[in-house]
């Protein structure tokens, strides 16, 4: 019998305040252009983007992701101002990202031995809190871009745990927290 594919990600979250900071940009940005993709998920930063696998992947991701975050020590990120990918992409940038990178390199390392089905990444590693993506209305572009570079905002929080998410064909749900350095 086949399995069905699911679609897993793993991702950091910032704590409160700063989770409810970067929500609250993301509900305006979604009142002001309709674009709902970005609040689907939480504020995150993406550590190993969506990808698809069957069912079982769940519970070997599930040991690796803790076994990994017990040997890690919490670690500080920044956050200041915003940027684009491109025309449709809004996002907060993530400025101390150091030892977020050292956490991401370690994590592909470790599931490069440990959990081979997670592919390596194709693309650089880039570190940010999408605020709205690909459904961003590109007539609303221009406005949105002269607003949020008008805008400040900074922030620095401490990164103590990871977080994997399953999407269950409908959403995103938050499957397991895992400390660091636990």
């Amino acid at each position: 019998m086949l399995s069905v594919k699911q679609l897993f990600l793993v991702a950091l979250l910032p704590p409160e305040p700063v989770l409810g900071q970067v929500w609250a940009l993301k509900q305006a940005v979604r009142q002001r252009t309709g674009s709902r993709n970005a609040v689907r998920l939480p504020a995150h930063i993406t550590l190993i983007p969506p990808t698809r696998q069957p069912a079982e992947f769940e519970a070997s991701c599930r040991q690796t992701l803790r076994a990994f975050a017990a040997a890690r020590q919490p670690f500080l990120v920044g956050l200041e101002n915003f940027d684009w990918f491109g025309d449709r992409t809004l996002f907060v940038r993530v400025t101390e990202a150091a030892a977020l990178r050292s956490c991401h390199a370690a994590l592909l390392a470790w599931c490069a031995t440990r959990l081979p089905a997670v592919a390596p990444e194709a693309r650089p590693f880039t570190p940010h809190l999408t605020l709205a993506t690909r459904d961003l209305p590109a007539a609303q572009v221009p406005a949105l871009r002269q607003d949020f570079a008008a805008r400040t905002f900074a922030a620095t929080f401490e990164v103590r745990t990871l977080t994997l998410f399953r999407h269950d064909g409908q959403q995103w749900i938050r499957v397991e927290d895992f400390p660091l350095g636990s």
